[in-house]
């Protein structure tokens, strides 16, 4: 089978200029992702990871370079275009999950269909009512974010970036804020929904969260210096087994 390819990008440079000084945060940057694909973007603070992600996710410009989307030049399009891009073909999760803090997990999940005017009240409900219950938590429709622990708000914010059915999911340090436990519990709903054939980039510093990816792209420089599939992949299920093992086992210590 022939991959599909979702993402190319070429050559891409971007130079912020700060008085006199220019710093190039990205240098001649090429990559393509392909359907189906599970990548983790690594590399230190500084080194291209965020300025490549901002970019993208439609969020900034380059400097120069191509960006193709489905084969569809990015570039060049207006503010209001790329809005409606974003919405119809992107789904965001971030670190700090940003919900509204005094609207309910449906009504958090349903705010990315209120652009949609070609979906009904009803259409809408029931587009974020299964999202939840996607990433299980249909018991927790009503609740609001105070009464959530962080790890449901995640999981809320994947709904969230679900609900428009998008082509890529892209997750911004998505367990920056969560325990081990919790975080392996996030990759878990991720490999899922990867195995569903969702496209997934995700930005991460965790090396042992980058393990759960199929891929690695590694930033330094503004460049990218490796990009290699993931040798002995991490299970999320596999691994969440061990720590409730582990966790048994010494319990009865």
């Amino acid at each position: 089978m022939i991959a599909e390819n979702l993402i190319s990008v070429k050559d891409l440079i971007k130079t912020y200029r700060t008085g006199a000084i220019e710093v190039h945060a990205l240098n001649n940057v090429s990559l393509s992702i392909n359907k189906g694909e599970f990548l983790a973007i690594m590399g230190a603070s500084g080194s291209g990871k965020s300025t490549f992600m901002n970019i993208l996710g439609c969020l900034d410009n380059p400097t120069s370079g191509e960006y193709l989307m489905e084969g569809v030049s990015i570039l060049g399009r207006d503010k209001n275009q790329l809005a409606e891009l974003r919405n119809s073909k992107l789904g965001f999760v971030f670190q700090s999950f940003n919900l509204l803090p005094r609207t309910s997990a449906l009504e958090n999940v349903e705010l990315p269909l209120l652009y949609n005017n070609k979906i009904g009240t009803r259409s809408r409900n029931e587009k974020a009512l299964d999202a939840l219950k996607s990433v299980g938590l249909g018991d927790r429709i009503n609740a609001m974010p105070n009464e959530l622990s962080g790890g449901q708000q995640q999981r809320v914010a994947i709904a969230r970036a679900l609900v428009n059915d998008p082509l890529i999911i892209m997750a911004d340090e998505p367990t920056g804020n969560l325990d081990s436990r919790t975080s392996y519990e996030i990759m878990g709903i991720f490999q899922k929904l990867n195995e569903k054939g969702i496209t997934i980039v995700m930005v991460t510093h965790e090396p042992d969260i980058a393990q759960f990816a199929k891929s690695n792209v590694v930033f330094k420089d503004g460049k990218i210096i490796s990009n290699n599939p993931v040798n002995e992949r991490k299970v999320a299920t596999e691994e969440l087994l061990k720590i409730a093992t582990l966790t048994e086992k010494n319990a009865t210590t």
